[in-house]
């Protein structure tokens, strides 16, 4: 194709991310392809109308299933709440056109199991928003534990905690709604889960416990009315990892002081690797041997970080993420990639954190 047009449905933070990660795609690498931003859809007309035109988008539209019918679209991405996803990215592989779906698939693993399937049946590309793992710090990671540097795999710790919830006072939002999104785990443990499963492979059984800590929120920011609450606010995991490693995993959105902190540490028989969100652009790895652990820093060697700086210690930030994958995905629909969390991956996770969902309920340990 000569040109490939972008339908974009959703004009919150995750739409501005995906619109600003458009328009750098093309500014920062040698794409294949002319990228065209043909429409953007929101349910406020009105704020469709302003972001169409502040971001580049050459239509506006008032729902999304006009978006889909658009003929100058030929990717739909989709960054409404998770209860969404489902009906918008089955209309648009229906229509033949190719997915990008923020993260997490769906608000069940069933719909994720139809999203899988029809995707295939479609035969299109798909990609899922987890866009942590297209930090190049993260491929490099991924490498070294590849080429044995790490020795066996013997343990996981992953950890993903934010406080945006923490304030019992936060009123309740979409988020709270099971139907509609799934708690802390959904909302922050499935980039956790796929991390895992990016970096260590395929989880054989899990054993969690879940919490609900604020079993009640305001309706809205400042009122007296209360609504109960039912998704969790902490998950907690033990992982057994199909290549015999064993693992832990946390995920909370009322942990005081944290703001983006998806960490992990990985030990193996011959050194631990560690990472932390909040550091994005660097590693800690220790070997057998060393003194203390060695700080590995983010620089021009490293695929992708070229990109934006020639120089080392200027940082990528959460939006050059979003651009790397972006980067990915135009490249995937130009049969030239295949890296990225696609359909098939995405259900994978869900089916992880359904398992999980299952161990908390029942008391037990739960095999994929």
């Amino acid at each position: 194709m000569d040109e490939l047009g972008i339908g974009l449905i959703g004009t919150g933070f995750m739409g501005r991310a995906h619109a600003l990660a458009f328009r750098s795609a093309g500014a920062v690498f040698e794409l294949p392809v002319r990228l065209h931003l043909a429409a953007l859809a929101d349910a406020d007309a009105q704020r469709g109308e302003h972001c169409a035109g502040a971001w580049g988008f050459a239509q506006a539209h008032a729902d999304w299933q006009a978006l889909v019918a658009n003929p100058r679209v030929n990717l739909v991405a989709i960054t409404t709440p998770n209860h969404l996803h489902f009906p918008m990215a089955m209309a648009a592989l229906a229509a033949g056109k190719a997915v990008y779906c923020e993260k997490p698939l769906a608000v069940s693993v069933e719909q994720a199991r139809q999203m899988h399937h029809a995707a295939q049946a479609a035969g299109v590309v798909t990609r899922v928003g987890y866009n942590y793992q297209h930090n190049p710090v993260i491929a490099q990671a991924r490498d070294m534990i590849g080429n044995g540097e790490l020795g066996q795999l013997v343990s996981f710790q992953g950890e993903f905690s934010e406080d945006f919830m923490a304030d019992p006072d936060a009123p309740w939002s979409w988020r709270c709604e099971p139907q509609h999104a799934g708690g802390a785990l959904a909302d922050l443990g499935s980039h956790l889960l796929a991390m895992a499963r990016f970096l260590m492979g395929p989880v054989q059984a899990v054993c969690a416990d879940t919490q609900t800590v604020h079993l009640q929120r305001p309706t809205e920011a400042g009122s007296q009315e209360r609504r109960a609450i039912a998704v969790d606010d902490q998950a907690h995991a033990l992982l057994r990892f199909a290549n015999g490693a064993r693992g832990t995993l946390s995920s909370s959105w009322i942990k005081h002081g944290y703001k983006n902190h998806l960490s992990f540490e990985i030990s193996g028989t011959l050194g631990t690797l560690a990472f932390d969100q909040e550091r994005l652009n660097e590693l800690r790895l220790y070997r057998v041997g060393q003194k203390g652990f060695q700080r590995l820093l983010a620089g021009p060697a490293l695929p992708g970080y070229a990109a934006f700086s020639p120089a080392p210690g200027h940082q990528l930030g959460y939006n050059e993420l979003k651009t790397l994958e972006v980067h990915e995905l135009i490249m995937a629909l130009c049969g030239q990639g295949r890296d990225g969390t696609d359909f098939a991956e995405a259900w994978e996770v869900e089916r992880l954190a359904a398992a999980i969902r299952t161990a908390a309920a029942e008391q037990r340990w739960v095999a994929l």
